[in-house]
């Protein structure tokens, strides 16, 4: 524990908001739903500012959505953070590819999974 430690969280609801954000602790419901508003949020300011990829084009999306982009790491656990923004990508290419394939004529195939 260092000289200035007792300054980082000066009460019980700031110590759980960085043990959450830091990952020693998982978030309850009201903290992962106010982590999915934040993310919503973040990744709405990036629709608006036309970008995709916020880990590689961190300073157009720090630049259009700094504000956002705080709230968002502010109330998410920072793995989540990298989670969300990897998934934001790899969800719009998903997307891209089945539109790819439905004008190319492939045929959608219903599958079931049955209980094992």
């Amino acid at each position: 524990m260092g000289v200035f430690d007792f300054w980082k969280a000066s009460s019980p609801a700031d110590k759980r908001a960085e043990e959450v954000r830091s990952g020693a602790r998982a978030p309850d419901r009201t903290e992962r739903k106010r982590c999915w508003e934040a993310r919503d949020g973040y990744f709405a300011c990036l629709d608006r500012a036309g970008v995709l990829d916020a880990i590689k084009d961190d300073a157009a999306a720090a630049k259009a959505c700094r504000a956002e982009g705080a709230q968002f790491e502010r109330d998410c656990a920072a793995e989540w953070v990298t989670y969300f923004k990897k998934w934001r990508v790899a969800d719009y290419n998903k997307k891209q590819r089945l539109a790819q394939l439905q004008a190319e004529g492939a045929n959608k195939m219903e599958v079931e999974t049955s209980p094992r």
